[in-house]
């Protein structure tokens, strides 16, 4: 069987995801775990994968699932949970309409600002599952919470969790990573000025939504873009989203109470004191913390926190693989530990938080269904050769045209495994060797895969489960699918005409 034919019945698992959520609407559960057998049956007739090692590779996905992702979701979701009931979220909806009443801005503040700061200290869905749930409980549509997440929670993820998908990048690479982290952040700019806009226009579905916001969501966007391109050039990988987005959300919030303060004067009854205040941001105060602390910016804590992992080789194909689990500095448990400190301190019972997250977990019970098989069917892709196939039959037929898809490799990366750090160990190295026999910047085509997979994040089954498992909208994936990939196609066609012609703009700077 040639090359071609291998490349076209690899994307034939793909191609059904988009299909089946796309176009026939089938509940995610239901699909992604037919997917798994049918990858699974190609693998073993078309790469002759052993079957003991397709069980394996679907078994180490499934592991992984559990911990950190779906651990994630929980803990976001039991947070919001406990949120509700406790009547802190309605405190939290006080403070923010006392900031501002215009649902345009409030996107600007949680689904942009908060959640690029989300993506930046924990990533693993934390941005995309509590700011989601938080406009929904704002009053804002389910259906577009989950979706204005979903775009937000693009150009963050390339320095998502401190910065690990350059970093992977740059190790998987060889390539140097301050270098790689500036080329990524001006791949990036662009589009960190636009997006803001686009959340903008659809908070109200016109492009009249601008009127009178124009210069917040500039600002908004300018603030994050800038101080991410100087840490980038300067620092390396690990601060650059951050800095920007504590950067863009102070400067938001400034802009937003003084507009604010020109219109709306607080009634007595919403006005929430300081204590009442930090008390209903506690978890989210407290999980900030933690992971700064937890981070490798207080190297001798993380390393503390190091030692409680382990590495069990699951998948039998390779003697040498294992994978890592780490059971305490991992965002999911970062969740948890600071939602229980905060409701301790908040005087709750700790039986009754154990009660809502046991019914949080019964809630998301569908998700597991998905989310475990997406990441098995990415397992037994890498582990086949599969993955490899069909980044082999996307470089063959395009040849010197190759860096207009260059970001389309990326987002197809992200797409399979929901995530920009794995679609960066996949693709990472093809990338620059695709580079190098082209005479491309091998460090210009391996940040188009990075920014092309931050487009993938809009479309990854795994991503839409995280928001609809956050936003009560549980087997609406195709709807959302059907909206984001619109926007993800727009995307990557941009980004892959500024990396065609653009290989010459880092002379510019």
């Amino acid at each position: 069987m040639n090359d071609y034919m291998l490349f076209a019945i690899a994307m034939i698992p793909v191609l059904w995801l988009i299909v089946s959520l796309g176009v026939l609407k089938m509940p995610a559960h239901k699909t992604c775990s037919f997917t798994v057998i049918l990858t699974l049956a190609i693998a073993i007739i078309c790469w002759k994968m052993k079957f003991i090692d397709g069980i394996t590779a679907t078994v180490e996905g499934m592991a992984i699932a559990l911990w950190p992702i779906l651990l994630v979701i929980v803990a976001a979701l039991f947070t919001y949970n406990l949120a509700v009931e406790t009547k802190t979220m309605d405190v939290i909806k006080k403070m923010l309409s006392s900031i501002t009443t215009d649902k345009r801005i409030q996107v600007l503040i949680l689904a942009w600002g908060f959640g690029g700061f989300l993506e930046a200290v924990a990533g693993y869905g934390t941005a995309v599952a509590i700011p989601a749930s938080i406009l929904a409980s704002l009053g804002f549509n389910p259906l577009f919470a989950a979706v204005i997440c979903l775009l937000a929670n693009t150009v963050p993820t390339a320095f998502g969790a401190l910065g690990i998908p350059v970093t992977t990048l740059a190790t998987v690479t060889g390539l140097e990573v301050v270098h790689l982290s500036y080329v990524t952040s001006i791949q990036l700019a662009g589009f960190i000025v636009l997006i803001p806009f686009l959340l903008v226009i659809l908070t109200e579905k016109s492009i009249k939504a601008l009127k009178g916001v124009v210069g917040i969501t500039l600002v908004s966007g300018i603030t994050f873009a800038i101080p991410q391109i100087f840490i980038a050039k300067y620092l390396g990988a690990d601060l650059p989203a951050l800095v920007a987005s504590i950067c863009s959300m102070g400067c938001t919030i400034l802009m937003a109470k003084a507009m604010n303060k020109e219109k709306v004067e607080t009634k007595e009854e919403d006005k929430v004191g300081l204590k009442e205040g930090i008390l209903a941001w506690l978890p989210y105060i407290l999980l900030c913390g933690l992971i700064l602390i937890a981070s490798p910016l207080v190297p001798s804590i993380n390393s503390l926190l190091a030692k409680a992992s382990s590495n069990i080789h699951i998948y039998t194909g390779d003697a040498t693989s294992t994978t890592a689990f780490s059971w305490i500095n991992t965002p999911g448990m970062m969740i948890l530990i600071a939602t229980f400190i905060a409701g301790l301190i908040q005087k709750l019972k700790f039986t009754y938080m154990l009660d809502v997250l046991k019914r949080t977990i019964i809630q998301l019970k569908t998700s597991f269904i998905t989310i475990m098989s997406i990441v098995a069917i990415s397992k037994i892709m890498s582990h086949s050769g599969m993955t490899s196939s069909i980044s082999f039959g996307l470089c063959a037929i395009t040849g010197t045209f190759y860096p207009l898809i260059s970001p389309l490799l990326g987002a197809i990366g992200t797409f399979v495994t929901g995530s920009d750090t794995s679609a960066n160990i996949l693709f990472g190295a093809l990338q620059t060797e695709a580079a190098k026999s082209l005479s491309i910047d091998p460090y210009w085509i391996a940040a188009a895969n990075t920014a092309g997979a931050t487009a993938g994040k809009m479309i990854s089954p795994q991503s839409i489960a995280i928001a609809t498992s956050a936003t009560g909208l549980i087997g609406s994936e195709g709807k959302i699918l059907s909206t984001t990939v619109k926007y993800c196609l727009g995307y990557v066609i941009i980004l892959g005409l500024i990396v065609f012609f653009g290989g010459g703009i880092l002379t510019l700077f």
